[in-house]
């Protein structure tokens, strides 16, 4: 695997970044049935339902094609979810007359996954396992050397497929030994926000 050095990322020259540009406002995923989703994200998951809208369609012109890069004819009910402290979640079901069904592979280009840090990995896996359609991909893994040496993981499936993992990460990772920048992690539960 090759190592891209961060101080050669952080040292180029010219303008870096949108400006303005403060936080990640939202994460927004595309669901084969919202209630289905909306029912395992706060149920299972933890998330609180902000809001739900739609059907979102426009019946005079290309708007869905030209704002949102989907046939003209989609329509879309939309759901946004708040997860802990910092991350809202977006979910979206088309309905649309050529819609593609196949959810990507990891590998597969626009692949995706939806990390969520635990203080517990394995703690975590049992809940999951108890949880219906909730299938764990392998077991849960320490990484033993690099600049996460130390992280645990592990993938699972939500029940339509979706991939997401649960990670640990200890304090002191090697990488950060090589740059000033670092990851946002909070031992503070859901529960509490």
């Amino acid at each position: 695997m090759s190592q891209l050095d961060p101080t050669v990322v952080e040292n180029r020259p010219g303008p870096r970044g949108i400006p303005g540009a403060t936080t990640v406002h939202h994460v927004a995923y595309t669901v084969p049935d919202l209630d289905q989703a909306i029912d395992f994200f706060v149920q299972v998951i933890g998330a609180e339902l902000v809001y739900a809208l739609g059907p979102v369609r426009d019946d005079t012109g290309d708007w869905m094609s030209r704002q949102l890069g989907v046939p003209a004819d989609a329509s879309a009910r939309v759901a946004m979810l708040r997860l802990g402290a910092v991350t809202n979640l977006e979910l979206f079901e088309y309905t649309v007359s050529d819609q593609r069904r196949a959810l990507p592979r990891n590998c597969d280009w626009g692949g995706h996954h939806l990390a969520i840090y635990v203080t517990d990995v394995d703690a975590a896996v049992e809940y999951l396992r108890t949880q219906p359609g909730v299938r764990i991909l392998g077991e849960p893994e320490t990484i033993v050397d690099g600049p996460i040496a130390g992280d645990r993981w592990v993938y699972f499936c939500t029940p339509w497929g979706m991939q997401m993992e649960l990670i640990n990460l200890p304090p002191d990772l090697p990488f950060e030994k090589q740059t000033t920048a670092r990851l946002f992690v909070s031992d503070d539960p859901w529960s509490n926000w």
